[in-house]
């Protein structure tokens, strides 16, 4: 059974990745993120269909995450040579482009595994998205099937409504009254 990460400190990690600009290698780890807000999501692989949607709005957005002191981490099984080949691939030939945040690189499935993502039997991860404050605390996580893209406004609107310390009721929007 998977266990819950709301509430609970964020698994460390330690992933090899790749720059949104597609050249320069690193790692990156969770307490690199320390004092700001992460979404760190999890996609199945690189060079198919329904990822590179949700990878390139999520890219698009991030102005508006990082004015709320956000950093987008992106994650899947792939190398990072392979995230490197998809960002440096044109958008017209299935490639992503340049992006705003890095994509990091599970080869060993260790991470997608700690965040109870991992597809043990096809050794790939569902969509998993996962916001942590800056204490390093998952305050918000959602799993789905790999056919659905996720919404970028919805994640938006989640970390926009943890950053409001209050009791935010049904559809909540920023500016609406907390409870």
């Amino acid at each position: 059974m998977a266990e819950r990460l709301v509430g609970r400190p964020a698994p460390e990690f330690d992933l090899a990745i790749v720059d949104g600009d597609g050249q320069d290698f690193g790692r990156k780890k969770l307490s690199d993120y320390r004092g700001e807000w992460l979404v760190f999501f999890f996609y199945p692989l690189d060079f198919t269909d329904v990822c590179p949607t949700e990878i390139m709005a999520l890219s698009e957005a991030y102005p508006r995450f990082k004015k709320l002191d956000a950093e987008i981490l992106g994650c899947s099984v792939d190398s990072e040579y392979s995230h490197k080949a998809w960002i440096n691939t044109p958008k017209d030939s299935n490639g992503l482009g340049q992006l705003n945040f890095p994509l990091a690189s599970d080869m060993t499935k260790s991470a997608a595994r700690d965040y109870g993502v991992l597809i043990e039997e096809e050794g790939v991860a569902l969509r998993g998205l996962f916001i942590i404050d800056p204490e390093g605390e998952v305050k918000y996580q959602v799993v789905h099937h790999n056919n659905v893209g996720r919404s970028v406004d919805e994640t938006f609107r989640i970390l926009q409504a943890l950053q409001s310390g209050g009791l935010c009721p049904a559809n909540w929007k920023a500016g609406d009254k907390n409870l």
